[in-house]
């Protein structure tokens, strides 16, 4: 019988986070799956669970997907081979009947790499078993963190890449609030669009929310450029 894969949200740094499902699911387990940014670094979902739970006698299996836009064609063909090595690599294990279990910062279904490979799991095999436990994503913690409301009532609300976006002042005048995730690369082009809408002071920005170098900036223009990060969002709010 083939093993179950679970994709585990386990949220966007502060451990204490950790949903209890996914907690009781990772020591369960016998096999991680854990993805990371960079080939020689460390994998920071890793170093979440780590603080909770002892990963002692667990089959670690590591899965390196560069930081870069998927769209892009530049890209594309690197990552695709990628996602193609950790699908093998899952695939040999559940073959097997081992269960897995997939870590991905914040939820699973938001923006996260693990449906890269759910696709092509199940392209595979269809009637592989898959369990998606869903994690608090850094979109609400950065708002629970600054104390504001995403939406109320018939607010609109918007949730973008802003390194994907070129319709950004359209979108800022026709929403409420507007949720801005890796905004690192941007920011510049951001901060000048904000003072054309006069939104420089309903906008602020999180960086590493609940990890230990969190940074918040009520005021955007003074950023400084070591909080300038991949982990990074801001949150514009009428």
């Amino acid at each position: 019988m083939s093993g179950t894969l679970y994709a585990i949200g386990v949220g966007p740094g502060e451990p204490e986070l950790l949903t209890l499902k996914a907690v009781r699911i990772i020591r369960e387990v016998p096999c991680l799956c854990v993805p990371k940014g960079k080939e020689e670094g460390t994998s920071l979902a890793l170093d979440i669970v780590s603080k909770v739970l002892s990963l002692e006698g667990k089959e670690i299996v590591e899965a390196y997907f560069p930081m870069k836009k998927t769209k892009s064609s530049e890209h594309y063909e690197t990552l695709d081979t990628r996602w193609n090595t950790t699908v093998e690599e899952i695939v040999t294990r559940l073959k097997r009947g081992i269960d897995i279990a997939f870590l991905t910062i914040g939820d699973p279904t938001i923006y996260s790499t693990f449906f890269y490979l759910h696709d092509r799991l199940l392209e595979l095999n269809p009637q592989q078993r898959i369990i998606i436990v869903p994690g608090v994503s850094s979109i609400n913690a950065c708002a629970s963190r600054i104390a504001t409301s995403l939406g109320l009532a018939d607010e609109k609300i918007a949730i973008i890449p802003a390194t994907y976006i070129e319709e950004l002042k359209d979108i800022l005048i026709t929403f409420d609030t507007v949720v801005l995730m890796k905004v690192h690369k941007v920011i510049d082009k951001i901060i000048s669009i904000l003072k054309e809408l006069d939104l420089l002071k309903k906008s602020i920005y999180v960086a590493k929310v609940g990890m230990e170098d969190e940074a918040v900036y009520y005021d955007i223009t003074k950023i400084r450029d070591k909080d300038l990060n991949y982990f990074s969002i801001m949150i514009v709010k009428k």
